[in-house]
């Protein structure tokens, strides 16, 4: 199953069909119509996307913000998040899956190279072919990272024994490492969450086939099993008692994941909005003096809706990554702008998407149809933690000073 991409050009700046699109660092036109012809048939048949991905290692995107000294291109969160977003453009679940590969290289490059934390070890496993996950997603934790349902005991070289189920893992068929934190009660009075990485080939760690979803499909985010796993001292990245702050290391992932995440999204809306453009430019209407579907107010008003919606939506994600990569110190709203970015992006990006589907009719719901699975795609955008209900706790605390 494939999809056909006309080459027209789009007037909004915002879209890769657009005459003033930038140019990605990686890719050409025709890398992006190759992955997008195989989007759907991965979509369809529920298979990873073995040929995107080994194109994505060949061109170096893995690499993408690692410094040069790894092979990496230094690529800052803004510069990474227009690649993300182009690439979600053409591929979703290529793009989302990646993302949390990416999410890791690029606050361990900040810290490496500011010398306020070392993980040369990591930056240099990246440079040298492996690839990281994020095992972050549990049943029964509805508290993310500040508590874990999965058990690590500290052994006396400093390495830890990992027993328990990691959901929602990437990447499945080719990660080779994977980041979790995990409850390490060995002294009862003071329970630590430790951030640490396991290595795929540990005895003791096994992927359950689990993932058949409503969309992303071909992200392949199956379970991880850890059945008395090592993980070595070396990969400790930092440890907290449950609820309070985090090490430096998962502070950057929740700065780089968002945006990165946020962005994903919006790719998706924005080619869901510029199929239902072109879409309406070429379906014929038999109202008196309409040439074309386009030509109807009703239509025009649903499509400058949209625009204006994904407007906002750029002009935050480009703010809030710009300020980032300038350092800027916002304070207490440092988080709370990351939360609002990642909401208002991905509810945008699902609103957007519904009104694609309403400009096109009901030809878009035909499996044939690309908005078929870009409708389905969008679902999962607010389900991310921090999910919709956390964003707005937190934003609405902090807003009304009742935060710490």
């Amino acid at each position: 199953m494939t999809s056909t991409v006309t080459p027209t050009v789009v007037a909004s700046s915002t879209s890769p069909l657009s005459a003033a699109a930038a140019p990605s660092a990686f890719f050409s036109t025709e890398d992006y119509h190759r992955f997008h012809a195989r989007a759907a048939g991965y979509d369809a048949e529920n298979t990873f996307f073995t040929e995107d991905f080994e194109e994505l290692r060949e061109a170096g995107y893995l690499r993408a913000a690692l410094p040069p000294q790894y092979g990496g291109r230094g690529l800052s969160l803004s510069e990474l998040s227009r690649e993300q977003r182009q690439l979600a453009y053409w591929a979703p679940a290529t793009a989302l899956a990646v993302n949390m590969h990416l999410y890791w290289t690029g606050p361990a490059a900040a810290l490496t190279v500011s010398g306020a934390e070392d993980f040369s070890w990591l930056l240099a496993a990246v440079r040298d072919g492996e690839v990281f996950a994020a095992g972050h997603g549990e049943r029964g934790n509805d508290v993310g990272l500040d508590d874990s349902v999965v058990s690590a005991r500290r052994l006396p070289d400093g390495s830890y024994r990992v027993d328990g189920r990691k959901t929602f893992t990437s990447l499945g068929p080719v990660w080779t490492s994977v980041g979790i934190h995990a409850r390490d009660d060995s002294d009862p009075a003071d329970p630590r969450i430790v951030h640490l990485f396991v290595a795929r080939d540990q005895p003791g760690v096994r992927t359950e086939e689990t993932w058949d979803t409503l969309g992303v499909r071909a992200t392949r985010s199956d379970d991880t099993i850890f059945d008395n796993a090592r993980a070595e001292a070396a990969t400790l990245a930092g440890t907290h008692a449950p609820g309070g702050a985090y090490p430096p290391l998962i502070n950057g992932i929740l700065g780089w994941y968002l945006p990165l995440l946020a962005n994903v999204y919006f790719g998706i809306a924005r080619r869901a909005l510029d199929v239902a453009i072109l879409h309406a430019g070429t379906r014929s209407s038999l109202v008196p003096g309409v040439e074309a579907h386009a030509g109807k107010p009703a239509v025009q008003r649903q499509i400058a809706e949209a625009e204006i919606q994904l407007d906002a939506a750029y002009a935050l994600l480009e703010t809030a990554t710009r300020d980032a990569d300038a350092g800027v110190d916002l304070g207490v709203w440092a988080v709370p702008r990351l939360f609002s970015a990642k909401e208002f992006a991905t509810r945008t990006a699902k609103n957007v998407v519904d009104t694609a589907v309403q400009v096109v009719g009901a030809s878009s719901v035909s499996r044939r149809n690309e908005l078929e699975r870009l409708y389905r795609d969008v679902r999962t955008g607010q389900l991310h933690p921090p999910n919709t209900d956390v964003i707005l706790d937190v934003v609405g605390r902090t807003a009304l000073g009742l935060l710490p």
